[in-house]
């Protein structure tokens, strides 16, 4: 089995905007950083949009940001949101036209197995994939008061 593009991307974009939650990212940052034709992204975007993963913000400093918190966009939600099936062999699509229909086990071995994905993916959310921050570098402030310069 293999995820679609979109789902990828999707995912890419997620993770990054959940890296700078700081701030809007673009869409052009986006495409810059992944590789992925803008054009591409503003349908992606336009779908998170729509599933109520991220918001967007038009004009002149505008972007997108996150629109809930990482750990309740759920994984396994938004790959059922985005992929266009899961028809994993010819028995599971809605059109099958498998000749060993109803004289094959192979139908419930890969439910089994899909079932176990999702219930996977459902375990996981943004939060768990997101990298730990970096720690906060400290830098030791020197108070310029008690510093004396001696002659030499």
């Amino acid at each position: 089995m293999r995820l679609t593009t979109m789902t990828d991307y999707a995912l890419r974009l997620l993770v990054y905007i959940g890296q700078n939650r700081d701030r809007l990212c673009t869409i052009a940052e986006v495409a810059r950083v992944h590789g992925i034709s803008e054009a591409h992204l503003m349908k992606i975007t336009h779908q998170l949009g729509l599933g109520g993963w991220i918001e967007t913000v038009r004009g002149k400093g505008g972007g997108m940001r996150l629109a809930r918190e990482p750990d309740q966009i759920n994984l396994g939600e938004l790959v059922r949101r985005v992929e266009p099936d899961f028809a994993l062999v010819e028995c599971l699509g809605v059109a099958d036209l498998c000749s060993l229909s109803g004289n094959c086990r192979l139908t419930e071995v890969f439910n089994g197995a899909l079932a176990a994905f999702m219930a996977r993916l459902d375990a996981v959310t943004l939060a768990d994939v997101l990298p730990s921050p970096k720690p906060a570098q400290f830098v030791q402030s020197v108070d310029i008061k008690t510093i004396r310069v001696h002659p030499l």
